[in-house]
């Protein structure tokens, strides 16, 4: 039986566990701190087949300098010393044309429909209890500017990908989502997306894989990796080593760090999100909903409602920016009757893994041949969690992959 040591707990690491073990591996998760506690936990949730685009679009830079001169701007970058930062933003800026768009978009497409089918299978096979709901998502434009700009996008995601929505004007959006405003310019739904609850689909997937014998290790930091003639041995670790046949890196945002060892240079940055978790307004709204003009996303949840969204790049700042979660609020007022809802459970930060081309990496470290690469899933961890472990097994295994893994290689990024 192939032994597999997995770096990092979140929906990734989670994900690659579930498959391995279904392969017949016997797996052991090693996590820093607590399984599911990090960006896995407060996200939105959302599984969303229609975020087929890549931050980086035409005009994207000069849009994000003009987000920055606005107050309370949901795009914020922390003024320091940080060459890293500088070369990540010159990568993503190369990247704003029509030709990177669509290669990442295609890339971006295959992992969720793929992530989007496997959770039907997931939720028909397993006992996860994680408040599933296949509502759509439902993209809400304040002023007609927005929305004739959206159905510019529209049209491009209809005729290059081959997604289509459900257009919504003035009162036939109130009417569709009593929830909002009257006077909205409109809307469009996405009825491909679904959402959940996250952190009870982290629990739920634990319950799983320790069912069927993964090992958990918690608040076990992996510094680096021992190997010998391009193999890797063990995980090192404050408590000893881990050895093992076989090691997935799935560290997040944290997997840069791991560099040195992984033999190439993992241009990802921890892109900071927010959210607000709070009970059911009394009108709570029926669809997840995202506030395209203000960048702030709503989950109505069966058992609490949450604000989140906004892109901090601050470094490994570990502190809860107050201002960023008024931008939450600020932004619903202006769209929802009961913007927020007493008592507040929880004000939550995570890091996103950031990529400049919107794709992770997924594939063979250059260092060792027994080790991969799962990472750099920027905001849709949860959306591609399932293909992204599904692909690994296959890659560790030896099968034939479901999909191209090709777009997702390390190599892509130069070797360290």
């Amino acid at each position: 039986m192939k032994r597999v040591v997995i770096v990092g707990g979140g929906v990734i690491g989670t994900s690659c566990a579930y498959y391995l073990s279904e392969a017949g591996c016997a797996v052991t998760l090693l996590d820093k701190g607590e399984v599911g506690g990090g960006c896995s936990h407060g996200n939105c949730g959302y599984v969303c087949p229609s975020h087929v685009l890549p931050l980086a679009v035409p005009g994207a830079v000069w849009g994000a300098l003009k987000a920055m001169l606005r107050p309370n701007s949901p795009f914020a970058i922390k003024p320091r010393f940080d060459p890293a930062l500088w070369a990540w933003l010159w990568r993503f800026a190369r990247r704003c044309n029509r030709h990177d768009m669509l290669a990442a978009g295609r890339a971006i497409q295959a992992l969720l429909v793929s992530s989007r089918a496997l959770y039907d299978g997931l939720l028909r096979d397993e006992p996860f209890d994680c408040e599933w709901e296949a509502r759509g998502l439902l993209f809400v434009l304040r002023g007609r500017q927005g929305m004739d700009h959206y159905a510019h996008t529209d049209r491009l995601l209809h005729e290059s990908f081959g997604l289509a929505a459900e257009r919504y004007d003035g009162e036939a959006l109130t009417a569709l989502e009593p929830a909002l405003k009257p006077g909205l310019a409109g809307g469009w739904l996405y009825r491909t997306d679904a959402h959940l609850r996250p952190d009870k689909l982290m629990a739920s997937w634990r319950r799983v894989l320790e069912a069927r014998g993964v090992r958990v290790r918690e608040n076990c930091p992996v510094s680096g990796l021992r190997g010998e003639r391009g193999t890797a041995r063990a995980a090192l670790t404050p408590g000893g080593e881990v050895s093992a046949d076989a090691f997935v890196v799935a560290a997040g945002a944290l997997t840069p760090l791991l560099n040195r060892h992984l033999g190439c240079k993992l241009p990802i940055q921890p892109g900071k999100g927010y959210s607000i978790t709070m009970p059911r307004p009394a009108k709570c709204p029926v669809y997840p909903l995202i506030f395209e003009e203000h960048r702030v996303a709503v989950t109505p949840m069966r058992s609490g409602y949450r604000l989140g969204s906004t892109m901090e790049f601050a470094g490994y700042d570990e502190s809860l920016n107050r201002r960023r979660l008024a931008i939450l609020t600020d932004a619903a007022r202006l769209y929802l009757h009961e913007p927020t809802c007493d008592p507040v459970q929880e004000e939550w930060w995570g890091w996103r893994p950031m990529t400049p081309d919107s794709l992770p990496v997924v594939g063979r470290s250059p260092a060792y041949e027994n080790v991969l690469i799962a990472a750099g899933h920027n905001m849709l961890g949860v959306s591609m969690a399932p293909a992204t472990g599904k692909l690994v097994s296959e890659l560790l295994g030896g099968e034939s992959p479901h999909l191209d893994p090709a777009p997702y290689s390390a190599g892509r990024f130069g070797a360290s």
